[in-house]
């Protein structure tokens, strides 16, 4: 697909590894077991819930035009990667990403 793939781990309280059951209470239930399955993970033997990205390219596309139709400037891939991860947390709400602060790298704002 050519696109990023989403593969999640997670663990509880006690440091025990989430059930499938208790990974999809954290799935938008339009998603789970839908989009949002459980799988083994290509290169770790334990299975890991999968975002399938069968359809990122089109809702990134859509996106992408959203944004060109508003006169913004097309993201660089970087952006591209925060508008993902966006995308993403509309079917794993309880995932949270902004928490990145400004940087300043000799002299420039980041």
């Amino acid at each position: 697909y050519r696109v990023p793939r989403i593969w999640l781990f997670g663990f509880d309280e006690n440091g025990s590894a989430l059930t499938s059951t208790a990974v999809f209470q954290d799935i938008m239930q339009d998603y789970a077991k839908k989009t949002v399955t459980i799988e083994p993970h290509p290169h770790i033997t334990r299975p890991h819930a999968s975002v399938h990205p069968c359809q990122h390219g089109p809702a990134m596309l859509r996106i992408l035009q959203s944004l060109k139709e508003c006169n913004s400037e097309l993201p660089s891939v970087d952006q591209y990667l925060f508008i993902f991860l966006k995308f993403m947390q509309s079917v794993i709400p309880t995932i949270e990403y902004d928490f990145t602060p400004d940087v300043q790298v000799r002299g420039a704002d980041y």
